[in-house]
């Protein structure tokens, strides 16, 4: 053990014990990470990452012990992730917002995804089913890699144009539409990008399938969104049954390899009290019963097989995750190197098959996020990319999770981060609720969370009732309860914290996006007196037009409506109850200033939900900042954005509640 250590203060000790400094400009914690998605290739001898350069992101493949070989720039497209396919080529997913047809009546924008095979031997890349005339040209999955007759294939969704189906795209422009497809399964020559059909959806039925490594269809499901009926098959065809059951929200959903050939991994709803979900793993070719995998622990990340794809391990969603590998070498093996990490929040990224090399990702006190290389026979270990490079070591706010009680005596948690060099002593407070609303939030490097920590207020983000990870019971007590519990839970824990004498509950800011910034938007008209401001972005202000704008745009029987419809306590459209807990009809209440910032490209939550909200304020005369973000969407995908809209935050926050 001691020659890791020693491996590590040699090779990266230099490189992170960084001086103590002023806080870095709030522009560098909303900057994207320098770093992100690294990929170790099966052989261990080449990386593969995004890196930002400028206002730029690129693709860069480098071998493993120094020294670039190529870098793609992305240009506008948006990077999701990375994945190797066999020895010799990249997988590279990027996506953008497209609208529909500029003549058509009404705008429908939604997030398009493009597949990238890059040959590293080349440098050579192309585009999946471009100049194809029958697909569209983008894809809705990545289903597998294989190697078959001496010819590598990866397999996608492609949207596959029927009867009078037509299509159009542009990813540099942002503009496309399509009439008339379904999504088949095709596998596509590595070597040519030809495409091939493989298996056949439908219109009307979600369809996803799973590949093994020799190129064979080991399952597909069917989803009919408007029943909500799920079918697992044991085949391409619809001729083997394993399983079916109603699923009216869609949260069942088909994984990928199991750990042997021949099984499949399922992720649906745990039967008990203690899982919120499980991965179920499936015998395919026999009558085997199904296996839970993981036991009770939600599973935030999979460990693959890089030669097979299958199932090795994965990486638990607990505060202090766990790396778990079934094979107990393997897990000897990451054990050792985990432990010269001391203090450290240490997951596994990327490896070769046996672990001779990893790729580990760590975060921790005074440490905003580093990639560190292990090589385990010669028991060195190198640190190879930063995160966050100009957040240094004293500047890292310290994070911990706060247990709480909820009003009606639910147990609860939150994650609270304290202001670097401040005493921990009637602080500031700014309140962060996640999105969702069913995530959670980790004590974890947060940037948004660590930008308000470096101006001198601590930061409480509230895993309330309805959050994921805490089990199936806790995560149903939030049905019905948007806008209602979970909103009091959110203030129950900020009372806690008070209670403690940690934060001064009355210099109070809520702050959030997405759910969390209706969370926000609520604090300051569904409550009142709580906070000294407010900061939505993307967020909801009125609950029955969220739930027509979801209707009009995908129909009134789909998944997501029943879904939302459970947070919301409601059975249908247009309940006349939503009305008490929908900040924009509530905008005469409002009794703090608030700030409102909406990316114009968002898909998920119509930008109608803020400018609304901001005409309804302004008619009532109440305080109100706006910030349109042109470009951006929901997920603040860009780094000018995500900028922008952190300064704005930042210093709305500054003004309403300074910390000083």
């Amino acid at each position: 053990m001691s020659r890791f250590i020693v491996g590590l203060a040699v090779a990266a000790g230099a490189l992170v014990a960084w001086p103590a400094a002023a806080a870095a400009p709030i522009g560098d914690y909303g900057k994207l990470p320098a770093v992100e998605f690294m990929r170790l290739s099966p052989a261990g001898d080449l990386l593969a990452y995004i890196a930002v350069a400028g206002d730029q992101r690129r693709v860069v493949v480098r071998k493993a012990d120094g020294g670039d070989l190529f870098a793609i720039n992305v240009g506008s497209l948006k990077p999701r992730s990375i994945d190797w396919l066999g020895a010799g080529h990249l997988l590279i997913e990027t996506s953008a917002t497209l609208g529909n047809d500029p003549t058509a009546a009404t705008e429908v924008r939604q997030e398009t995804f493009q597949s990238t095979i890059v040959d590293t031997a080349t440098g050579k890349a192309m585009n999946v089913f471009s100049g194809e005339r029958l697909i569209f040209h983008a894809t809705w999955g990545f289903e597998g890699y294989a190697r078959d007759a001496g010819k590598e294939w990866a397999y996608f969704r492609g949207l596959t144009l029927s009867g009078s189906g037509e299509a159009f795209h542009d990813f540099s422009t942002g503009a496309g539409y399509i009439t008339h497809g379904h999504t088949d399964l095709y596998r596509v020559d590595l070597a040519t990008g030809h495409p091939e059909r493989v298996a056949g959806g439908s219109e009307k039925i979600d369809t996803s399938w799973v590949v093994n490594a020799h190129g064979a269809v080991s399952a597909h499901t069917e989803y009919e969104p408007e029943k909500g009926d799920w079918r697992f098959y044991a085949d391409a065809g619809d001729k083997a049954l394993i399983a079916d059951a109603a699923n009216p929200v869609g949260d069942i959903s088909l994984i990928g390899q199991g750990r042997a050939e021949g099984t499949v991994l399922v992720e649906r709803p745990a039967g008990g009290d203690k899982g919120d979900f499980t991965l179920v793993e499936y015998n395919a070719a026999t009558t085997a019963p199904e296996v839970a995998l993981f036991g009770d622990a939600r599973v935030r990340a999979l460990l693959t097989d890089p030669d097979t794809g299958l199932l090795i391990g994965g990486v638990t969603n607990a505060d202090d995750p766990r790396t778990i590998l079934f094979d107990p070498a393997l897990q000897t093996k990451f054990d050792k190197v985990s432990h010269a990490f001391p203090g450290e929040r240490v997951r596994l990224v990327s490896a070769t098959a046996n672990l001779d090399r990893m790729v580990m990702f760590t975060e921790g006190a005074g440490d905003s996020g580093t990639y560190f290389l292990v090589d385990y026979p010669t028991r060195k270990i190198t640190a190879v990319g930063w995160a966050y490079p100009t957040i240094l070591q004293g500047d890292v706010a310290k994070t911990r999770v706060v247990p709480f009680k909820a009003a009606d005596g639910l147990d609860m948690q939150g994650v609270l981060t304290l202001p670097p060099g401040r005493d921990a002593k009637a602080l500031p407070l700014v309140v962060l609720p996640h999105g969702g609303p069913e995530d959670r939030d980790y004590a974890t490097f947060d940037w948004w969370a660590q930008a308000f920590a470096s101006r001198g207020y601590a930061v409480f983000q509230p895993n309330f009732r309805g959050s994921a990870g805490f089990g199936k019971a806790f995560r149903d007590a939030g049905y019905g309860e948007w806008g209602r519990k979970m909103q009091t839970d959110i203030s129950d824990g900020v009372a806690e914290l008070a209670r403690q004498g940690l934060v001064d509950a009355k210099r109070a800011c809520i702050v959030g996006a997405s759910y969390g910034g209706y969370a926000a938007l609520a604090g300051v008209t569904v409550q009142r007196g709580l906070y000294r401001c407010a900061v939505s972005v993307g967020g909801i202000s009125d609950l029955n037009s969220m739930l027509k704008w979801e209707a009009d745009r995908y129909g009134e029987r789909v998944a997501a409506l029943r879904y939302t419809h459970l947070y919301m306590g409601v059975k249908s459209n247009g309940d006349a109850r939503l009305d008490a807990y929908s900040p924009r009809r509530l905008a005469d209440k409002a009794d703090a200033p608030i700030l409102l910032i909406w990316g114009k490209d968002d898909t998920v939550v119509s930008i109608e939900q803020s400018r609304d909200f901001v005409d309804a304020l302004r008619g009532q005369g109440k305080p109100v900042e706006t910030l349109e973000l042109p470009g951006e969407d929901h997920w603040l995908s860009r780094e000018a954005g995500r900028v922008q809209m952190l300064t704005a935050a930042v210093a709305f926050v500054e003004k309403n509640n300074p910390a000083k």
